[in-house]
C-alpha cells in the first residue's frame, strides 16, 4: 500500500473525529461536497481516480460530496489538487454569492470545525481571505495568479519568497504579487494570521 493511501486514512481519521454535527444546519452551511462533486464530473473522473491522485480513500471522498462529512483544509487542498482547481475555488463555489455578508466567529464555511483554518468570505467574490490560527504549517508552495496581502494579528510567521526568508510578527504584513512563489509557516502557537487575495477570476489589467 502506499505512502499516499496511508496518509488519506490518517486524514479521514482526524476529519471525522472533528465532525462537528453537519446536520445542525445543513441549508445554512457552504456544501463543499456538490462543489467537488460538481468539479469531479465536469473533468469526468471516478471518485477512484479522485482516490488515485489525492491519496484520501473512495469512502472518505463519497462522504465529503454527500456532505456526510468535513473536509479539513489540507484534505480539501489534495482534492483540489487533484482536481487541477484551488480549495479556495471550491469554497467560493460551494456558497450563494451576496452583496452583503456577514461571516460570524464561529463560522467553519464547511470545513471541520477547530482546525485552525476557516473562510472569512463565501461565494464569488474579486477577493477572497482566510483566517489560519495555531501552529499552521501547509507543508507546500504556492503561487497565485493575482496579489496576496498577508497580515499577522498575533504570534509570529516566517514567509519564504523569491529566496528570502521573512519574520512577521504581530500588526506586521506582506504583499506577495501575483506570480510570486511562497510558502508560510507560523513559528508561535498562538499565531492567528489573516490572508486577503484578489481571486483568480479577475483579470489585473497592467497600467
Amino acid at each position: 500500500m502506499s505512502k499516499g493511501a496511508v496518509a488519506g486514512r490518517d486524514d479521514d481519521r482526524n476529519d471525522d473525529r472533528n465532525d462537528g454535527g453537519i446536520a445542525e444546519s445543513q441549508e445554512r452551511t457552504p456544501r463543499v461536497g456538490a462543489a467537488v462533486r460538481r468539479r469531479r464530473r465536469a473533468l469526468d473522473l471516478t471518485l477512484a481516480a479522485v482516490t488515485g491522485r489525492s491519496g484520501l480513500s473512495v469512502p472518505f471522498l463519497s462522504q465529503i460530496e454527500n456532505d456526510r462529512a468535513r473536509p479539513s483544509m489540507r484534505s480539501l487542498q489534495r482534492i483540489a489538487d487533484a482536481l487541477d482547481t484551488t480549495a479556495v475555488q471550491l469554497l467560493a463555489a460551494s456558497d450563494t454569492t451576496r452583496t452583503v455578508d456577514v461571516v460570524r466567529a464561529g463560522d467553519s464555511g464547511g470545513l471541520v470545525p477547530g482546525t485552525g483554518v476557516r473562510p472569512l468570505t463565501r461565494g464569488t467574490h474579486q477577493v477572497h481571505a482566510l483566517e489560519f490560527t495555531g501552529e499552521e504549517n501547509a507543508g507546500r508552495e504556492f503561487r497565485h495568479r493575482n496579489d496576496e496581502l498577508m497580515y499577522v494579528a498575533d504570534g509570529a510567521v516566517e514567509v519564504e519568497a523569491e529566496g528570502r526568508v521573512h519574520r512577521l510578527g504581530r500588526g506586521d504584513s506582506i504583499l506577495l504579487s501575483g506570480g510570486v512563489r511562497h510558502r508560510w509557516h507560523a513559528v508561535e502557537p498562538d499565531s492567528r494570521v489573516v490572508v486577503v487575495a484578489v481571486a483568480d477570476h479577475v483579470e489585473i489589467l497592467e497600467p
